[in-house]
């Protein structure tokens, strides 16, 4: 695993997430990614899970996925995430996926984050405390 983002978390492959092939079904591969993207945000201070009380919300506006290597059931994957560019009201996250026993890279992907004001459901700058806390964890990235 050569993976640069900074926040990773091992996930087990369910039976339920998988397709009738055997392998994980397209779309859970999104899930993943997004699952532990959701935790790293936490990590970094911003708590979405209560909307009527969260700071801002946040949609996904874009997301894509290449998938390189399928994974098969009962797989354990670490799953990468971090963010790969921060604009003034939208940023980008990317994640990985490795197959935990063997190193391989399993898929990547991302998908880009507007920052939106609850009331008005207009875009509005990232929260500056959350900037602050991204670039203290990723200091590579432009400010």
């Amino acid at each position: 695993m050569k993976s640069k983002l900074p926040y990773f978390e091992i996930l087990k492959v369910r039976y339920r997430d998988l397709d009738a092939q055997g392998h994980l079904y397209f779309a859970n591969y999104l899930v993943y990614g997004d699952e532990v993207l959701g935790a790293y945000m936490e990590k970094l201070g911003l708590n979405l899970m209560n909307p009527a009380t969260a700071y801002c919300m946040i949609f996904t506006v874009n997301i894509h996925c290449d998938y390189i290597n399928e994974i098969a059931g009962d797989s354990d994957v670490s799953v990468y995430s971090g963010y790969s560019r921060l604009g003034n009201s939208s940023a980008d996250a990317a994640f990985e996926i490795y197959d935990q026993k063997t190193g391989n890279l399993m898929a990547k992907g991302g998908l880009t984050q507007v920052f939106v004001d609850s009331q008005t459901r207009k875009s509005i700058p990232i929260p500056a405390f959350y900037r602050e806390a991204i670039i203290q964890q990723q200091g590579y990235l432009d400010s």
